[in-house]
C-alpha cells in the first residue's frame, strides 16, 4: 500500500527537481523547489518520521525558501539574451562531462537498484525520526556542517546584498 503512495509521490519530487534545473525563471526554479520539499516531506510522512517532515515543511519550505525568494527578488533578475552559450569555447568539454556524470548516476542508480532485494520491506528502528534522536544526533555528530551551512546562508545573504547595493548606486 505504501508503494501505491511512495511511487507517484517520488515521481512528482523528480519532476518537480527537474524543474527547478530547467526552469527559465528564477521564480518558477523556487516555485518548484518548494514543491519538491513538500514531496520530500511526504516521503518523511510515509517513513513514519513526522518530526522530520514538519521540520522539512517549516524550516526548509518556509523559512529557506522565503529567504531565497527574498535574493531573488533583492537582485532583480531579468530574463536575458542567452548568447554566452553559444560563443564559449569550452561548451564541448562541459557537455561530454556532464553526459559523463549522467552516466554515472545512472549506473549507480541501476546498481542500487538490482541489487537490494524489493521483496522484503526496511525495518526502521522505534526511535527513528523522533525529536530527542535528531537532536542528539545533529548536536553530536553533526555539529560542525550545521554550523558550517548556518555560515554558507549568512554569507550567501550578505553577498546579494552587496551584489544589490552595487546595482543601486
Amino acid at each position: 500500500m505504501e508503494l501505491l503512495i511512495f511511487y507517484p509521490v517520488a515521481g512528482l519530487c523528480v519532476a518537480l527537481a527537474l524543474g527547478v534545473i530547467f526552469n527559465n525563471s528564477p521564480v518558477g526554479s523556487a516555485i518548484s523547489l518548494i514543491g519538491m520539499m513538500l514531496g520530500l516531506a511526504a516521503i518523511f510522512v510515509l517513513q513514519q518520521a513526522h518530526f522530520i517532515a514538519i521540520l522539512q515543511i517549516i524550516i526548509y519550505a518556509g523559512a529557506i525558501m522565503v529567504l531565497f525568494m527574498f535574493v531573488i527578488m533583492l537582485l532583480n533578475l531579468k530574463q536575458g539574451d542567452d548568447k554566452g552559450w553559444a560563443s564559449r569555447d569550452q561548451n564541448l568539454l562541459l557537455s561530454v562531462l556532464t553526459g559523463f556524470l549522467t552516466l554515472g548516476v545512472l549506473y549507480k542508480i541501476a546498481e542500487v537498484l538490482f541489487s537490494v532485494d524489493m521483496n522484503t520491506p526496511a525495518t526502521l528502528p522505534d526511535t527513528f525520526g523522533t525529536v530527542a534522536v535528531i537532536g542528539e544526533t545533529l548536536f553530536t555528530d553533526f555539529v560542525l556542517p550545521f554550523e558550517v551551512a548556518s555560515i554558507l546562508l549568512l554569507a550567501a545573504m550578505v553577498g546579494a546584498v552587496v551584489l544589490a547595493k552595487n546595482k543601486l548606486d
